[in-house]
């Protein structure tokens, strides 16, 4: 598939906010060892961390519990503060004319205590635990890689 990027003097402001994207970094401690929660995407079918756009009336840190949720059944104790940042081309497909769209994602922690069995996107997506070396090799974004294999958590 061929993909266009577009170009910056395209966007209009509104466009330029909805580059930006928060996600969370689902987390537990299990024996000792941490494990990270990864969800498939429902386009590719590979791993990644909740994230979605800016919803209005939540701060980035609730945005990206609410996205844990829907996508993952995942709640828990959420960092106010971000761990990180991590950039990807989101591929938006405008019928047989796909548009990678240039996108930075705030990366916030948070600790799972219980997940829901039943949730929005439970249909759409594989969700695993998996340690932190094997989640950092799991996902493409080699920033996203270096977030998660060096994440130390606090509280653990």
């Amino acid at each position: 598939m061929r993909m266009k990027p577009v170009a910056a003097e395209t966007f209009t402001p509104s466009d330029a906010e909805r580059r930006t994207q928060f996600a969370a970094l689902c987390w537990r401690s299990t024996r000792g060892r941490t494990e990270v929660l990864l969800v498939t995407s429902r386009e590719t079918g590979r791993w990644v961390i909740p994230k979605g756009w800016p919803i209005a009336g939540l701060s980035p840190a609730e945005a990206a519990a609410r996205e844990a949720w829907e996508e993952a059944g995942a709640k828990g104790k959420m960092a106010e503060q971000a761990l990180g940042f991590f950039t990807y081309d989101k591929v938006l497909d405008r019928a047989s004319d796909p548009v990678a769209l240039p996108c930075i994602v705030a990366v916030f922690p948070l600790r799972v205590t219980r997940r829901g069995k039943v949730f929005p996107e439970m249909r759409e997506r594989r969700v695993k635990w998996f340690p932190l070396d094997r989640a950092a090799q799991k996902v493409d974004e080699p920033e996203l890689q270096r977030l998660i294999a060096g994440f130390t958590p606090v509280g653990a």
